[in-house]
C-alpha cells in the first residue's frame, strides 16, 4: 500500500485532534494503523512500548526496520538493554517529541501496548524522580533483603495505610516502590486515585483495536513464528554475547528470556516457542483489561479486516464522532480488574 492512499485525509477529518492514540493488545496491527493515520494526518508516530526503547532488541519487539518505515518513529532505540528506563523518563521523552511535533504543525500519533506509557504521555500524571538504580530504591531493596517482605509491608502501613491495603504483603517490589514514593512525597494510594481520574494533558482521541479471542491467538502464534523466521534466536544470542543477560528490564521481555535456555542450555526450541506464545496471550489479556478500563477508547473490531480496511475504519471513526464502546460480539477474555499504577 503506497503512502499516497491516505495522503490528504487531514482535510477529510474535521477538527483533527491535536494528538491521536492507537492502543490495544499485541498483534492487532497498532503500528501499521499508526503509520496510516500519520500519513493521512501529516503526522509522525510516537511509540509507547516499554521494550522498544532498547537498542538491539528489534525482532523480538516487532520494530519496523528503518528501511520499511513510512514515517518517522520516535521513542525507540533510546537506551542500551542494561540501562534503566521508567515511565517517568518516558513521559519526559515523549512529551518533548509531542510538543515539537505540535509546534511544527504535525499530528502526533501515539501507538503502543504499554498502557502506563500511553497514560504517562497523554494524561496529567506525576511520577517521583526515582529510577531503577536510585539510592533510595537500592537502600530499600537492601533493607528488604535483611528484614523480609512482611516487615517492609508493615513499614508501608505506617506511612501509607491505603497503599498497604492495595498491595499484597508478598509483592516486595511494589511495596518498595510505594515506600520510595512516600519518601519522595507522593503517596502510592493518592497516585492510584489520580490515575483512575484520567485527567488529560493533551487533547487526544483514543482508538482501540480488538479481535476475537480465536483471531487474536492466531495472530500471536503467527507473529512468534515470523519472529523466529526473521532471526530472533540470533538476536538473543547477540544480546547474550554483548553482556546483557542480567539487564534490569530488557532480558525480562517476552520472547527473550524463554529462548535464553535454548541457546545456553539446549532446551527444546518448539517448547520455548510455545512458552512465548502462551506468555504473549496472557500479556494480551492484561493489555485488554487495561485499555478496556479507559472509557475514552473508541474501538474497532479488526478480526476480519485487512490493514487497509482498518485504516479506513479509523478515519471514519475520527470523522464520525461515534461514542466510545467495546465492539459487540467480542468476548471479554479477562475480568475487569483495576490496573496497577506503579509498575
Amino acid at each position: 500500500m503506497s503512502a499516497s492512499k491516505w495522503t490528504g485525509m487531514r482535510e477529510v477529518v474535521p477538527q483533527t485532534p491535536r494528538v491521536i492514540a492507537v492502543v490495544g493488545p499485541t498483534a492487532t496491527g497498532k503500528t501499521r494503523l499508526a503509520e496510516d493515520l500519520a500519513i493521512g494526518l501529516r503526522g509522525e508516530v510516537v511509540t509507547a512500548d516499554a521494550m522498544q526503547v532498547y537498542r538491539g532488541m528489534d525482532v523480538g519487539t516487532a520494530k519496523i526496520p528503518v528501511s520499511k518505515r513510512r514515517v518517522n518513529h520516535w521513542c525507540i532505540d533510546e537506551v542500551e538493554p542494561g540501562e534503566p528506563f521508567s515511565a517517568a523518563l518516558y513521559q519526559k521523552l515523549s512529551r518533548g517529541v509531542i510538543d515539537d511535533l505540535l509546534a511544527a504543525g504535525k499530528t502526533p500519533v501515539v501507538a503502543g501496548g504499554t498502557g502506563l506509557y500511553v497514560r504517562a504521555a497523554l494524561d496529567d500524571m506525576r511520577f517521583p524522580g526515582g529510577e531503577k538504580t536510585s539510592q533510595t530504591r537500592a537502600r530499600l531493596e537492601d533493607l528488604a533483603q535483611r528484614l523480609g517482605s512482611e516487615a517492609m509491608h508493615d513499614r508501608l502501613r505506617e506511612v501509607d495505610p491505603a497503599a498497604a491495603d492495595l498491595i499484597h504483603p508478598n509483592n516486595v517490589r511494589r511495596t518498595i516502590r510505594a515506600l520510595e514514593m512516600a519518601e519522595q512525597g507522593v503517596l502510592y494510594s493518592e497516585q492510584a486515585g489520580g490515575f483512575r481520574e484520567r485527567k488529560p494533558f493533551y487533547d487526544a482521541q483514543f482508538i482501540g483495536l480488538a479481535a476475537t479471542r480465536e483471531s487474536l491467538y492466531e495472530r500471536i502464534d503467527e507473529r512468534v513464528d515470523a519472529m523466529l523466521a526473521a532471526g530472533l534466536l540470533a538476536e538473543v544470542e547477540a544480546l547474550l554475547a554483548s553482556g546483557f543477560r542480567d539487564a534490569l528490564t530488557a532480558t525480562q521481555a517476552i520472547g527473550y528470556k524463554e529462548f535464553v535456555s535454548v541457546i545456553e542450555g539446549g532446551a527444546n526450541l518448539q517448547e520455548a516457542a510455545g512458552a512465548v506464545k502462551q506468555a504473549t496471550r496472557r500479556y494480551a489479556k492484561r493489555q485488554l483489561t487495561w485499555f478496556r478500563a479507559d472509557p475514552r477508547v473508541r474501538w474497532i473490531d479488526v478480526t476480519d479486516l485487512t490493514p487497509e480496511q482498518a485504516a479506513s475504519a479509523a478515519f471514519d471513526l475520527l470523522s464520525s464522532g461515534r461514542p466510545a464502546g467495546y465492539p459487540e460480539g467480542i468476548e471479554d477474555a479477562t475480568p475487569r480488574l483495576a490496573p496497577d499504577v506503579a509498575d
